[in-house]
């Protein structure tokens, strides 16, 4: 049969009886321009002609699918003639465009929601028409009529393959992603790895991401009873290995999964000491149980992140955001944290603000930044680098004023007063803007660097989700571990530099942990380059040296050893600013007062968190506070001379015989106490610029530090410790001119008999 170039012949065909064919199966093919037919198509033998035949409907139709599909479009079987089982069955069947038709308007019956979907379909009339004949008692199929007119674009070769009927699978490709899903992969992750074994480029697999997702959808649909018995099954079998360890769930009328958290006994020791700031990251879904997933996340004394707890949300509503952070805070004894930090997120906004109303809300900024490529690109153009700059300073201000005056320069000057994102920002910068935040508490988990670390520290998390035991796998990659005897030790003569050389520096490097004693240092460092000009007894200007107005207003009343800086860096991070820090130095004070070190970032709030959790008292807590406090004032003064250091050797040693004295807890109980010997002293070697080490530990860490020896430490290095004045370090006293030895506040009290007027 010869292929008809024209495409202009009326075929007239009869039935297999041989009856006349009637009007309805008469195919006409009308005169098509060459460039509309053949100039898309990488071979002519794809064309269908007239006569063609095949040996069953399906390999027509296999057939015609290939030449719609170089050619742009896709086909959908149209009307037949004849039925299956009834006389000779089916003997004409059509093939058309996917858009060929109208779309039907159904009837709608009132007060019944219509879904209001575009349709496709435009009255195409391409079509391909075949018709049963046996020949010889040989059944076969022809082409009896052949349209490739379209009134509407063809697509080309990469939308092509977005078309539903070209997005298929085959059993073996959904049988691996099923294998995928239960090994934890993420959908890109499948869609990469099956690109790479079938060696198609990015994107050119015959299915895509939302394909995929319906997959697991559908998987989850058949078995989410079961994937739920599971998970609860999971928390309790945790909770009858562990009774302090917390979890709540919710399901709904039909059985469902609603939400889920749980968190670790650990966790929850954890946020006792560092559940002042959190971060609450919902940015993530897991797509084994296609669930989003909440983590409460926060910093512990050595900067490092600990984990609160997690919990996974069906829908993400205000409602859903609301029951989560309800179940956090009983687990957490009702405990709200001073400040939180989220994603940009309006229904978890809301439920913030009516869970907990107390807390400061704040949203993070890694988030916003990350979407300025796709919000500010293409508007500013060139400009969009210099804009992002600007936006950065901004951020940074410390005054709200200079900060709103800032922010409309920048708007006028890049005109985007008509912006959304950038209307939107505004609206919301009391959320994300430093300066309206920098009164509260965020324990710098505000800054880009600390995302970084916190991003890695979920994708832990991310990475042990699989369907086999999924709440063991967190506590695996995350759960908080007490550090061992060589991780402790380590902690303890961790050697700090000492580059200024002062006695504040000294004093902090033996109290705080050596991840905020560099915070603070970094603070010293720069504090000489600032002029301190004293306004009254106790206000004070301060700024850089070669500037001539400005600066920050500190506020300090010795007697009271109070201290303040409009910069609110203290208030911001717990570390004392540089305005601070220079008034001090000019003033002739040589330490730090106690509320200004932070429990927090002291170096033995770690181990404060076992008593805090065993006695749960506020007095209880003070009184811990206030040892601690008293403890560390007694290893600055003891050092300053010789015979205060044997005092303090001597009382402390008869402190510890008495305390010995009283039963300890029974077993089961939290031990109150340091895991270091009680029976020995071990502090921070301190190192200073030139490599000198004015430590207070033994060259062998971990031989107890006797009177004996640091005498001879002292004599051997040389070092001469002392101070130009005398400070009382009785927190109620603060006074100049004597110490804890004489001073007046303490009169009354025991000092030579059991040694607890130390303590």
């Amino acid at each position: 049969m010869e292929i008809m170039s024209g495409l202009t012949d009326v075929v007239k065909e009869t039935s297999e009886s041989g009856m006349d064919s009637c009007p309805d199966d008469i195919g006409t093919v009308e005169e098509v321009p060459e460039d509309t037919i053949l100039s898309r198509q990488t071979s002519v033998n794809l064309v269908p002609f007239i006569g063609q035949r095949f040996v069953s409907q399906d390999a027509a139709y296999e057939f015609y699918c290939s030449f719609a599909k170089q050619c742009g479009f896709s086909i959908r079987r149209h009307r037949t003639r004849g039925k299956d089982g009834v006389g000779r069955g089916i003997t004409r069947r059509d093939f058309t465009c996917h858009r060929g038709g109208y779309p039907q308007i159904k009837a709608s019956d009132d007060g019944k929601l219509q879904r209001n979907r575009k349709s496709s379909r435009c009255g195409c009339q391409a079509y391909m028409r075949i018709v049963k004949r046996a020949d010889f008692d040989v059944p076969e199929w022809r082409i009896t009529g052949f349209n490739n007119i379209h009134n509407h674009e063809l697509l080309k070769s990469n939308e092509v393959q977005l078309l539903p009927a070209y997005c298929t699978m085959s059993a073996d490709e959904k049988s691996r992603i099923c294998m995928y899903a239960k090994a934890g992969m993420s959908v890109r992750q499948m869609l990469r790895l099956m690109e790479l074994e079938k060696g198609v480029k990015l994107g050119c697999l015959p299915f895509t991401e939302i394909d995929v997702r319906n997959l697991l959808q559908s998987f989850r649909n058949v078995n989410r009873d079961n994937d739920a018995i599971d998970l609860l099954e999971m928390c309790k079998y945790k909770k009858d290995n562990d009774p302090n360890f917390k979890y709540n769930f919710h399901i709904d009328a039909n059985k469902r999964l609603e939400q889920i958290a749980w968190s670790y006994a650990s966790s929850i020791q954890s946020y006792e000491a560092f559940g002042d700031s959190i971060i609450f990251d919902t940015t993530h879904r897991l797509d084994t149980y296609d669930m989003i997933l909440g983590i409460w996340i926060g910093v512990d004394n050595h900067g490092t992140n600990c984990f609160f707890g997690c919990v996974l949300l069906r829908d993400e509503n205000t409602g859903s955001f609301s029951w989560a952070l309800k179940t956090f805070l009983e687990f957490m004894d009702g405990k709200a944290p001073e400040t939180i930090l989220t994603d940009q997120n309006m229904w978890l906004k809301e439920a913030i603000s009516v869970e907990m109303p107390g807390t400061k809300h704040a949203f993070c900024i890694w988030h916003i930044i990350a979407k300025f490529s796709d919000w500010f690109s293409v508007p500013l153009g060139s400009q969009y680098d210099k804009w992002k700059a600007e936006f950065h300073r901004l951020y940074g201000l410390q005054s709200v004023e200079d900060f709103e005056i800032g922010w409309r320069n920048m708007v006028d000057a890049y005109g985007m007063h008509g912006n959304k994102h950038i209307v939107s920002l505004f609206a919301l910068r009391t959320f994300w803007a430093l300066p309206y935040l920098r009164c509260c508490f965020f324990a710098g988990m505000t800054s880009t660097f600390q995302s970084e670390s916190i991003n890695a520290y979920i994708q832990r998390v991310l990475n042990a989700q699989s369907l086999d035991n999924f709440v063991e796998q967190v506590a695996a990659a995350v759960e908080f571990k007490e550090p061992g005897p060589r991780q402790k030790m380590q902690r303890k003569v961790h050697k700090i530099s000492l580059k200024m050389g002062s006695p504040i520096e000294s004093h902090a490097a033996t109290v705080l942990t050596p991840y905020a004693f560099n915070k603070l240092q970094e603070e010293l460092v720069l504090a000489p380059q600032y002029a301190s000009l004293m306004v009254d007894e106790s206000y004070f200007i301060v700024r850089i040296h070669t500037d001539m107005d400005g600066g920050c207003k500190v506020i300090w009343i010795p007697h009271d050893e109070f201290i303040s800086c409009s910069c609110h860096l203290f208030e911001f991070s717990g570390i004392l600013c540089r305005h601070v820090l220079r008034v001090l130095s000019t003033n002739n004070c040589f330490h730090i007062p106690d509320r200004y070190l932070p429990v927090r970032w002291r170096d033995v709030s770690t181990s404060l968190t076992k008593p805090f959790q065993t006695f749960t008292s506020e007095e209880h807590a003070e009184k811990v506070q206030l040892l601690q406090s008293m403890v560390s004032t007694l290893l600055t003064e003891s050092i300053e001379t010789e015979e205060r250091l044997d005092v303090a050797c001597d009382q402390v040693a008869e402190v510890l015989s008495h305390i010995k004295e009283f039963p300890r807890p029974g077993h089961g109980c939290n031990d109150i106490g340091y895991n270091s010997p009680s029976d020995s002293l071990i502090l921070p070697e301190v190192e200073d610029s030139d490599g000198f080490v004015h430590g207070f530990a033994d060259g062998n860490s971990h031989e107890p530090l006797t009177l004996g020896k640091m005498k001879e430490r002292r004599l051997r290095d040389g070092i001469n410790i002392f101070r130009k004045r005398r400070r009382c370090s009785v927190p109620c006293c603060g006074q100049y001119g004597h110490d804890a030895t004489d001073c007046p506040m303490m009169e009354g009290g025991d000092l030579n008999g059991d040694g607890l007027g130390f303590l």
